[in-house]
C-alpha cells in the first residue's frame, strides 16, 4: 500500500512544513479533483498526501489512519495519555516552536511560581469551598503536570475558544495554553510562572504504530526519512577535498575531533592523494589548520552540496526499530 501522510491544510504550519519538504526537493502539489484534501510529492508515488489541520493529525495518528504526521509535539503528547504509545516522534523539524505554560493574572503579584499557585489553590478552596479553575485545551498535559507538582486542589475547564481570555471573562482563574512570545498572554494581563513550562514544543515528523505498515509502506517512509536527512546534513557541512602526503591518518585523526569524516579516500595501498572529507561548517577554520599542519599539499577545497546520504543512516535506523516491518 501507498504511504500516507498527514499534511498540516491551513496557515502558517503549512507554509513552513511546504518550504522544508520544497528544500529538500519534495515539492507538494494538490491532487486534481481532491477537493484540496489530497496531494502528492513530486518524485515520491508511493506517497499519498491528506491535508488536515494540526489537531486533526494527531488524532489519526492516535487511531493508525495515517501512517506518518507533521504536527507539534504539544498536541501529540496532548493525544497520547501516559503510558500509550501509539505515536513515535520520529524527527525535529526545527519549526512550529511554541511552549505550553501555565500562567496566572498579574494582579496576584505574590504568586511566580508552581509553589505558590498551589498555595494559592489550598486558600481558594477553603475561602470559596469549591476548587480554582484552570481553563485549557491541554486536559491530558495539565493533568499529569500538575500531579508531577503535587497540586490537587483544582479543577480542568475545558477551553474551546480563546483560552487567555478566561480569567478575565471569569470562567476560569488561571490557564494552561500554548505560547510562542508571551505577547498574547501580556495583553490579557497574563503571566507565565518561572517554573509553570510544561513542554517546550516544535513541530515533528511523527509516526503512527497503530496504522497498517506493510514494506511498500515502509520502503516509501525510509525513502523519505534518508532525502531529509541527507539534507540535512548537507546544509550544516562541507566537503572538504584535499590531498593528504605523508602520514594522512595523523591528520584525518587530528580532524576527527572537530566532527570531521572521511567520505572517500585513495585506492587501497596508496595513502597518498585526494581525500574526500565531511566537515561541520562551524569547524571549517580549525580542520583546514589541522590539514595543512599534517601534509595537506596544494588546494584544500571546500564545497557546498545539496545532499549526503550516509550508507548507515541513523534516523532510518532508529525508524526500522520502532515500525519493526
Amino acid at each position: 500500500m501507498k504511504l500516507t501522510l498527514a499534511f498540516p491544510s491551513k496557515g502558517r504550519l503549512q507554509e513552513q512544513a511546504q518550504e522544508y519538504f520544497a528544500d529538500a526537493g519534495l515539492t507538494m502539489s494538490k491532487a486534481a479533483g481532491a477537493r484540496g484534501y489530497r496531494a502528492t510529492l513530486d518524485g515520491m508515488p508511493d506517497v499519498d498526501v491528506m491535508l488536515l489541520s494540526a489537531s486533526e493529525i494527531a488524532a489519526a495518528l492516535q487511531s493508525g489512519d495515517v501512517h506518518l504526521g507533521i504536527t507539534g509535539e504539544d498536541l501529540v503528547r496532548e493525544a497520547t495519555p501516559a503510558g500509550d504509545s501509539k505515536i513515535a516522534l520520529v524527527k525535529a523539524l526545527g519549526f512550529g516552536f511554541a511552549d505550553v505554560v501555565v500562567a496566572v493574572p498579574q494582579a496576584w503579584i505574590d504568586v511566580s511560581s508552581m509553589t505558590d499557585l498551589d498555595d494559592v489553590c489550598a486558600a481558594f478552596y477553603q475561602r470559596h469551598h469549591r476548587r480554582l479553575r484552570v481553563a485549557t485545551k491541554y486536559v491530558n498535559l495539565t493533568r499529569g503536570f500538575f500531579a508531577k507538582v503535587g497540586i490537587w486542589d483544582y479543577r480542568i475547564v475545558e477551553s474551546a475558544g480563546a483560552t487567555e481570555g478566561a480569567p478575565a471573562a471569569g470562567a476560569a482563574e488561571a490557564i494552561v495554553d500554548i505560547t510562542t512570545t508571551g505577547a498574547t498572554l501580556a495583553a490579557n494581563n497574563l503571566k507565565i510562572l518561572t517554573d509553570g513550562t510544561i513542554l517546550k514544543s516544535q513541530s515533528h515528523l511523527a509516526a503512527s504504530l497503530s496504522a497498517d505498515w506493510d514494506a511498500t509502506a515502509a520502503g516509501a517512509a525510509k525513502r523519505l526519512l534518508a532525502r531529509m536527512a541527507a539534507r540535512e546534513r548537507a546544509k550544516k557541512s562541507f566537503v572538504l577535498r584535499t590531498r593528504l602526503n605523508g602520514k594522512p591518518d595523523a591528520a584525518l585523526s587530528a580532524c576527527a575531533k572537530f566532527g570531521v569524516s572521511v567520505l572517500s579516500r585513495p585506492a587501497k595501498g596508496n595513502a597518498d592523494g585526494e581525500y574526500s572529507l565531511l566537515c561541520p561548517r562551524g569547524a571549517l577554520t580549525d580542520s583546514i589548520s589541522q590539514l595543512r599542519k599534517r601534509g595537506a599539499a596544494g588546494s584544500v577545497l571546500a564545497q557546498t552540496v545539496d545532499y549526503v546520504f550516509e550508507t548507515e543512516e541513523p534516523l532510518i535506523a532508529a525508524f526500522e526499530k520502532l515500525i519493526k516491518v
